[in-house]
């Protein structure tokens, strides 16, 4: 193709996905394509993909359609974690002019000068083991936060997860490499760097360092505001980190910690690195060390084996921890896994009542969380998003706080006195 015109870009899953397609989007850039959105009939769509779950890939189909309804001429070009599982499955989509996998999608600009639009749907996917370089980057399309990527790729290969067969192994750019692209994020003007990543607590392994020694770099050399550490395995979130975090000034009271089952038996069936007492011993140090602070969990219901018996030690287990909100999946079933191999499947309809179940759990704990900030005066970061007159941002723990619009502005630090909870989800306030 001849290289300028417009480009639409849409992603789909991780906050890692946002941030390799702002990096893309700036390769594009460069190459003379403008920006716009997938509506405004674009030249060039390119859709990064997600492949964590059967909904992943049906959202990738629907891209396609949308892309191509907008403009039945655009050149369409599919990345990520799907197309790197799936190429075949993804040329065979009516709309798709070019398939490119874990490596090759950061050399788009070089894949579109040598494509025609007439041609036949291209592939370039790479076997995985071959995927070993780190291409760094950060998300730009939000001027209130920036996701900055510290790490590619996991060693783990979890049962249920085709991630590593998607990325390839863990593997991370130096401190001192990363710290020159968290400059960039912080100068673009965000005022929250979120650090992201497959597994961000295994940084380091390709570079003799640790997440620990970013971190603190991170804190040291980085002069916004605030810091977010992403999803983090609890065998990775050692006491130096939850102690140091306690400490600092930046990052911010917010884990959002992995936990997939509250049974020993399923964890051990799901290959996790942990049991259920490294995990609480892990609650209980955040809790002595910052006692408002927000801690998320991952949650998988109706992984193969999960009898009532293990269902009910996970809701227990999950009543009992003093955590803020969950994250509740429900497993399907994924090709090039371990886990579909396991007998005692669990029926879809039970998968869904029990994801049911703790998602109601999640809201009450969630409300808990919330209770504990009613009256109090907390600095609240405002985003772009607004609806029924009031603009909305949230707290170092997460809260999420809805303030009249016309009082503060996108990217504005406040105060702000939190008077009520609401029902959807945020919590009232008034600027102070």
């Amino acid at each position: 193709m001849t290289p300028g015109g417009t480009a639409a870009f849409h992603t789909l899953g991780c906050k890692l996905n946002f941030s390799e397609t702002s990096t893309i989007a700036r390769d594009l850039a460069n190459a003379g394509y403008a920006r716009v959105g997938i509506d405004d009939a674009p030249d060039v769509v390119v859709i990064n993909t997600c492949s964590v779950t059967d909904q992943a890939d049906a959202k990738c189909r629907n891209a396609v359609r949308r892309a191509r309804n907008g403009n039945p001429s655009a050149f369409v070009a599919v990345v990520g974690c799907y197309a790197q599982l799936k190429p075949q499955e993804i040329a065979e989509i009516d709309g798709v002019n070019l398939v490119l996998g874990a490596q090759e999608k950061f050399n788009l600009p070089e894949h579109l000068k040598a494509m025609e639009q007439e041609d036949a749907t291209a592939i370039q996917v790479n076997p995985i083991k071959e995927v070993k370089a780190f291409v760094p980057g950060f998300s730009s399309n939000d001027r209130t936060r920036a996701f900055l990527k510290v790490q590619d790729g996991c060693d783990y290969f979890c049962s249920f997860c085709t991630i590593p067969l998607a990325r390839g192994r863990s593997r991370n750019a130096s401190i001192s490499e990363t710290l020159e692209i968290a400059e960039k994020a912080a100068h673009s003007g965000a005022k929250e760097i979120v650090l992201t990543g497959v597994n961000i607590g295994d940084f380091g392994k390709t570079t003799g360092e640790s997440f620990r020694d970013l971190v603190q770099a991170l804190d040291e050399k980085i002069k916004v505001p605030r810091i977010r550490i992403s999803s983090i395995e609890p065998n990775l979130l050692d006491e130096t980190i939850i102690d140091f975090v306690s400490r600092s000034r930046r990052f911010q009271p917010h884990f959002h910690i992995p936990l997939q089952s509250g049974s020993d038996r399923i964890l051990k069936s799901m290959r996790r690195r942990y049991r259920t007492d490294l995990y609480a011993e892990r609650i209980v140090r955040i809790r002595q060390n910052m006692p408002l602070a927000s801690v998320g969990v991952d949650v998988i219901t109706g992984f193969p084996g999960e009898d009532e018996d293990a269902f009910q030690e996970t809701y227990s287990f999950l009543q009992e921890l003093p955590i803020s909100y969950l994250h509740v999946f429900t497993y399907s079933e994924r090709d090039k896994t371990t886990a579909i191999r396991i007998e005692d499947s669990v029926p879809v309809h039970v998968r869904k009542e029990r994801t049911k179940i703790l998602r109601t759990l999640s809201l009450k704990k969630q409300r808990a969380h919330y209770e504990q900030f009613l009256h109090a005066t907390r600095d609240v970061l405002f985003e772009d998003s607004t609806e029924d007159g009031l603009r909305f941002g949230y707290t170092p723990e997460y809260v999420r706080v809805g303030v009249d619009e016309s009082s503060v502005a996108a990217n504005e630090i406040a105060q702000v006195q939190l008077t009520a909870i609401r029902a959807n989800g945020f919590m009232h306030g008034s600027r102070t």
